[in-house]
């Protein structure tokens, strides 16, 4: 068995042949940012409740956070439990309706804990009520001042066609000046004899 003298050298590959023999390792790979946490902000039930706002909360797209009041109000009268469970019966196009609804309704409670809405509502009916008398009062004095205005017109026309006609007073001017016969009996010696007698006595 011969060996050889010569060792044998192993081949090594240099880093700038192994990335131009790999295609994928050619083309640069674009650093990619983690994204930011989304920090969802708890509806104004919740941080009042000092609950877990959930991702599907009942109640979050009708108490925002920026109105807290809103909510405060209905829970005073209500309660939250009922607030929820009103809203769970009907379907969603209806609940921002009967969300509206109900904190009208507990202002009204807080500002009239007797009576309530239906006392707000009685108010308005009044109001309504006198508006309808006053314009119906109105109306009626109009249509009075319409006959009166009717009757006027027609006295007038009545005593126009009964008068007889005025003469004018240009016309009758010209026809003393163009009128001999009434000229002669003007100055006729018999008329002026009165007038003389005390210039020569």
């Amino acid at each position: 068995m011969e060996y050889s003298d010569t060792p044998s050298t192993p081949t090594t590959t240099s880093p700038t042949q192994s990335l131009s023999s790999s295609p994928s390792s050619s083309s640069p790979r674009p650093l990619l940012h983690p994204s930011p946490p989304l920090v969802l902000s708890p509806c104004a039930a919740c941080k009042i409740l000092r609950r877990r706002c959930a991702e599907k909360c009942v109640l979050a797209p009708y108490f925002p956070p920026t109105d807290p009041i809103k909510f405060t109000i209905a829970h005073r009268v209500f309660g939250a439990s009922n607030i929820i469970k009103f809203l769970q019966e009907l379907p969603e196009f209806q609940r921002a309706d009967a969300v509206s609804s109900m904190v009208y309704e507990a202002n009204a409670r807080l500002r009239d804990p007797v009576y309530g809405c239906a006392g707000a509502i009685c108010q308005l009916q009044k109001q309504v009520n006198e508006l309808q008398a006053q314009l119906a009062k109105a109306q009626a004095e109009l249509v009075n001042t319409k006959c009166q205005q009717a009757n006027l017109v027609a006295f007038f026309c009545m005593e126009m066609a009964q008068s007889p006609q005025p003469v004018p007073v240009q016309q009758s001017v010209d026809d003393f000046i163009t009128s001999p016969c009434s000229n002669s009996s003007f100055l006729d010696d018999t008329n002026m004899g009165p007038l003389w007698e005390p210039l020569w006595t």
